[in-house]
């Protein structure tokens, strides 16, 4: 029996990529800081050994293989052992790439918005027509058991491909170990300011992963943004999906209050059929669009994907109501960067048409906590009721003259008529909504993290 060390287990990708070696049938222990909910229900969820803090004699089991995740670099006990041990290591995505990738058809899902749902929502449709399955979804499906499944060799695995580094000794984007047979491109616009430069790099990073999907292979681009630009640097076949009027899969959607949501979808200007996806927002109607795309061009039935889509149940983190109270709805969703943002408080909209929506936002990711952001971030709230600007996230690590001004946004928003409040805590945060709160509110909080513990504490405020 092979066996594999994960170090930093704790990582979204890493808990799915240990299950997965644990489908496989390797031995299976790692390491990482003290975790808690989610990640150490996941973890625990492995019933395998996982020792609490980085240490020399994690190690000392002698493991095949140690699988070390990108949140750990030089300095961290177990790299420095693993080098001076001269002990094979790898990253995940190389990990991936050998004992699971290789023998399966994998179906690679990027952009820099909107990869989670797809991904899952990918998998799901396919789950219910393809047998044999498998995926990794970065994030917590609400339909399957768990976020990973190995599947079976030879079928297609759905797996979301990040376009952010692979690991300390790996500056290359985690996309690009992932030998799509199909790949998805969902949008393209800057991100990640912490490791590319410019929007020219990210297209880099892009047209790399274009080179190695075969000729025989698919890639979709959605029509209506930037990503359409990548088709003239494919190697392989070319499909258009999104609104457009000359995408190959063009939607129509009809998003009127009085009635779900629909998408009237057409192939090659012939009328394919309609479908019903579960989630608000047009951004979620384009990645139910790639989803059938995908799902057809690999030879599922057109009823059992209309079918699997309407059942889709959702990701957590996305547009999740995780509490109601007296008539006032909290909804969590994991935007971060300005256009996610934008159409978050979109679909809050459409959803939610007659209420008011109160959009509270943590500066978290590695771009937002800069000024890269400062005037788009101003444009993004526009169509909230009111906005509640939380703490910069780590702030005191940014220089000031590269910090995003939280108190000059508030000011922007206020002279747009957008009423807007910045907040130096979340308790002052909790306790300005509590104070102010009114029947058929909603509360839209959008963060990319734990944004100090906002959610528990509104539970604890609301459940008096």
């Amino acid at each position: 029996m092979p066996s594999v060390h994960f170090s930093g287990i704790g990582g979204t990708a890493m808990v799915a990529g240990a299950r997965l070696a644990l489908e496989a049938g390797w031995e299976v222990r790692g390491s990482d800081q003290a975790l808690y909910p989610p990640a150490s229900n996941m973890v625990a969820a492995l019933c395998v050994p996982v020792f609490v803090g980085y240490d020399a004699g994690n190690l000392d089991w002698r493991p095949d293989v140690v699988v070390i995740g990108n949140a750990l670099s030089r300095g961290n006990p177990e790299v420095e052992t693993a080098l001076s041990r001269r002990m094979r290591y790898v990253s995940l995505p190389e990990w991936l790439k050998e004992n699971v990738l290789r023998h399966r058809r994998p179906v690679v899902i990027c952009g820099t918005h909107g990869k989670t749902t797809t991904t899952a929502l990918a998998a799901h449709v396919l789950d219910k027509g393809m047998a044999g399955t498998g995926y990794l979804i970065g994030g917590e499906t609400l339909g399957f058991p768990h976020s990973s499944r190995l599947g079976e060799v030879n079928a297609p695995f759905v797996i979301e491909g990040d376009e952010y580094d692979t690991a300390f000794f790996d500056k290359r984007a985690k996309f690009l170990h992932y030998l799509p047979e199909i790949a998805v491109v969902t949008s393209l616009e800057f991100d990640h300011g912490d490791i590319y430069r410019d929007l020219v790099e990210i297209e880099t990073a892009f047209r790399r992963m274009l080179r190695q999907i075969p000729k025989e292979g698919r890639l979709f681009l959605c029509a209506d943004n930037h990503a359409a630009s990548l088709a003239k640097h494919a190697f392989s076949n070319v499909a258009t999906y999104g609104f457009a009027a000359t995408a190959d899969w063009r939607g129509e959607p009809h998003d009127h209050a009085a009635a779900p949501p629909s998408l009237d979808i057409w192939r090659h200007n012939a009328f394919w059929g309609n479908v019903r996806p579960p989630m608000a927002g047009k951004h979620n109607m384009l990645n139910t669009l790639a989803s059938v795309a995908v799902a057809a061009t690999l030879g599922m039935n057109d009823e059992a994907i209309k079918n699997a889509v309407s059942a889709f149940p959702g990701v957590r983190r996305r547009m999740e109501v995780f509490l109601e109270h007296k008539g006032v709805v909290f909804v969590d969703d994991f935007a971060h960067h300005p256009t996610a943002i934008r159409e978050t408080i979109a679909a809050a909209r459409m959803r939610w048409p007659e209420r008011r929506i109160r959009a509270v936002f943590e500066p978290r990711s590695n771009t937002t906590v800069t000024k890269r952001f400062q005037h788009e971030l101003a444009l993004s709230f526009q169509q909230a009721g009111e906005v509640f600007l939380g703490p910069v996230h780590r702030k005191e690590s940014i220089p000031e003259e590269e910090r995003l001004d939280t108190r000059q946004l508030a000011s922007d928003l206020n002279e747009s008529g957008v009423p807007a409040a910045h907040f130096e805590d979340v308790p002052s945060i909790v306790a300005a909504i509590a104070d102010s709160i009114c029947d058929g509110d909603v509360v839209l909080i959008m963060s990319n993290g734990a944004f100090g513990g906002i959610y528990a504490q509104f539970r604890e405020r609301f459940a008096q």
